[in-house]
């Protein structure tokens, strides 16, 4: 990312007032300390460089550096950054070659300080690392690392070396204002529940965009930054985080517009069909914090052809448990059939269900493609305003809100919207486009009558 001066046999290089700047914030008091903005802007360069100077600093210390996928790690880090700023900030010491175990991927500093590198998409390989303690974590790329990885890793942010404060960092090209590192730098708030840092101070957040850096990269990189669609602009040449909505699937605004409350006044429809539909994980109870929630939705088709959600009862339970919570659902609101995800286990699905009322109807649903492939039709749904939300349904909702075209964004894993998916494809089967769905009715069959309060107590 920089570049030598001009004479070829000189190893210094030149900081920009900027770099200057983002070196200050980085020596300062706070421990969890962002650098964000455009792409070549010397970000990964200082944070490696920084790493470098605090594992001399402290012989025998531990760091690590984080990203999500190894692969792009030993690519972008280990065998481009960490090269550069061994040979332009510290010359003096061994070649890479001679420090690197590349079998564990971990480089010894001749004061046996240790550098450790791992890919969060590595389970194995992040277990073995988050065996250890370190003072200083680096998370590389962070917009692309789920919460629940950067929350498991600080547990580990527990080396004690004298003189030493641990920090950890972080740096990434703004993506949208829902991402947690908008919430966690800039609002200055826990991504998880949103309540402001008791101790803001304790958060530093730096932007440094590639006009900052213009004395060690090439003008024609500029222009072509500059050429970028505006989104692509914004975020890779300017720095900027996007706004809420842009390109997500579902917005706050849509899902209020659609959202009934079955009042007096406002009576829900019939009711032709009651599914409800189970997204499981592996968690093995509350205090598995490590896996998924169990996604577990309720949701109806009305006789005027709309979905209605009516019931979120996704949370962290032993099999048993969740098997038991959806057999009960399924007799409480005298439904029609249970769905689940086929790829993750039908048959293990089926018999957690069947444990408890072997009568329950049960259906699959094939989960061939990814998640916002798959959730694109439901949306479709509630951007036309086929689908009604009977009631608040917070963490839901949040998660809906966090799935971009280009991905989900959100802090904990979409069990919720996925099991919410399964549940509206199973109500509007082959319905994908808008125009398929405008004028919809559902077919004149001859069915018990049904209503719903509520709360689900009275049909």
């Amino acid at each position: 990312m920089l570049r030598r001066k001009r004479n070829p046999k000189e190893s210094s290089f030149k900081f920009t007032p900027k770099q200057d700047k983002a070196r200050d914030v980085l020596i300062s008091d706070a421990v969890h300390i962002a650098l964000g903005g455009g792409g070549r802007s010397g970000k990964t360069f200082l944070l490696i460089r920084q790493i470098m100077i605090r594992a001399i600093k402290a012989p025998n210390s531990r760091h690590v550096v984080f990203r999500f996928r190894f692969n792009a790690l030993k690519a972008s880090v280990i065998a481009d950054t960490l090269p550069k700023v061994l040979r332009l900030c510290f010359p003096s010491l061994p070649p890479l070659s001679e420090m690197m175990n590349k079998t564990d991927w971990f480089m010894t500093l001749p004061n046996g300080s240790e550098i450790w590198f791992g890919g969060l998409d590595d389970k194995d390989r992040t277990e073995k690392i988050l065996g250890m303690e370190f003072v200083t974590e680096y998370f590389n790329e962070c917009s692309q690392i789920p919460w629940v990885s950067i929350v498991l890793a600080h547990s580990r942010l527990a080396q004690k070396v004298e003189g030493m404060r641990p920090k950890a960092f972080y740096d990434f090209n703004p993506p949208s204002k829902m991402h947690w590192t908008y919430l966690m730098f800039v609002k200055k708030q826990n991504p998880e529940d949103k309540v402001p840092w008791p101790e803001p101070e304790r958060y530093g957040f730096y932007i440094i965009n590639p006009k900052d850096n213009l004395d060690n990269i090439s003008e024609e990189y500029i222009k072509i930054l500059e050429a970028m669609p505006e989104a692509s602009r914004n975020r890779f040449l300017h720095g900027r985080f996007a706004d809420d909505s842009d390109g997500a699937l579902w917005t706050v605004e849509m899902l209020a517009a659609n959202r009934v409350l079955g009042q007096a006044d406002k009576p829900l429809p019939e009711f032709i069909r009651i599914i409800v539909a189970v997204d499981p994980s592996g968690c093995s109870g509350p205090e598995d914090y490590r896996s998924d929630e169990i996604g577990i939705m309720v949701g109806a088709l009305g006789k005027d052809g709309h979905g209605y959600l009516l019931e979120d009862l996704s949370g962290r339970y032993k099999p048993e448990e969740w098997g038991k919570v959806v057999a009960d659902t399924y007799t409480r609101w005298k439904a029609d059939k249970v769905v689940g995800e086929k790829n993750y286990g039908g048959d293990m699905v089926r018999s957690t269900i069947h444990v408890h009322n072997p009568l329950i109807p049960y259906g699959e649903v094939n989960a061939t493609r990814g998640k916002v492939v798959r959730a694109g039709p439901v949306a479709n749904l509630d951007a036309v305003g086929k689908i009604h939300h009977v009631g608040i349904f917070q963490d839901l909702e949040d998660q809906m809100c966090a799935t971009l075209a280009s991905g989900y964004i959100g802090i904990k894993s979409p069990d919720r919207m996925d099991a919410r998916v399964w549940l509206f494809t199973e109500l509007f089967p082959g319905l994908t486009q808008p125009d398929a769905m405008r004028d919809w009715r559902p077919p004149a069959t001859e069915i018990p009558k049904r209503s719903a309060s509520r709360y689900g107590r009275s049909r």
